[in-house]
């Protein structure tokens, strides 16, 4: 019989927790019987997904993984049993925008990078001892097909994502003996808050990409994610790119002078 791991014992860190894929994650784990930590950072929304799943099964902590002295507070003050964690997702990350390069606001640039990369290295760098310690673990980061294949006016999100990537590869080598796995996560086109937010609040152009198609959605990502996890300790599942089945990989990008 082909022995899947136990999510009663899973405890999970996970970050960008208030919408989404987090919030997805979230609702699969504990229905699992998991204990997990949301953190975010909009407290409204935390402490409705608290009084959905129970307080004694969900610790909510408010925080932007920007600020690295604020996780390693939030962190080293986790309350026992969630201070056990053996599972990372390391979930927050935006796109802001879609403009051509030399168009591109840098400020949005910044935040992607400041969100999309450091702090999602904060994350996993202030988490990982503990993993360690207790014995292994498992880090799940969120890529996307942004990090695979390039589009226009994706430059520093794709960017931000094939350093995600890498980064995840990267920690493969590092942990080997640890006992602690990582997968990477690579979504395509996933029906969220994603292009409200890239799109900074204009809901016309935010739903524009999902006219006409059926897009995934945040269950469907978080169940891949819980499913990674939830392998035999033995087995690593390196990354998982998934599309929705009315997506694919387009043609080169060719100009053509008139």
């Amino acid at each position: 019989m082909y022995s899947l791991l136990d999510p009663s014992r899973f405890v999970v860190f996970i970050t960008g927790a208030t919408s989404g894929f987090g919030e997805a994650a979230a609702r699969r784990y504990v229905a699992a019987g998991a204990k997990v930590i949301a953190t975010g950072r909009r407290k409204d929304r935390l402490e409705k997904l608290q009084a959905e799943l129970g307080a004694g099964n969900c610790h909510i902590i408010e925080l932007d993984v920007r600020d690295r002295a604020g996780l390693e507070k939030a962190i080293a003050a986790l309350p026992a049993p969630f201070d056990a964690v053996n599972i990372v997702l390391a979930n927050a990350g935006l796109a802001l925008g879609l403009q051509p390069a030399a168009e591109a606001s840098l400020d949005d640039w910044q935040t992607m990078i400041d969100t999309n990369i450091s702090g999602l290295v904060y994350t996993v760098r202030l988490l990982l001892p503990g993993l360690i310690a207790r014995g292994g673990g498992h880090v799940v980061t969120l890529g996307s097909v942004a990090g695979e294949y390039a589009y226009p006016g994706g430059s520093v999100y794709g960017a931000s994502k094939a350093f995600v990537k890498q980064f995840a590869l990267n920690l493969r080598s590092d942990l080997q003996g640890k006992k602690v796995r990582v997968t990477n996560i690579e979504p395509g086109l996933t029906e969220t808050e994603f292009s409200l937010v890239r799109f900074k609040g204009d809901e016309g152009k935010a739903s524009a990409p999902y006219s006409g198609t059926k897009a995934m959605t945040a269950e469907d990502i978080a169940e891949s994610i819980f499913w990674a996890t939830s392998l035999p300790e033995h087995v690593n599942i390196n990354k998982i790119e998934l599309m929705a089945t009315t997506q694919a990989i387009g043609p080169f990008d060719i100009y053509r002078e008139d």
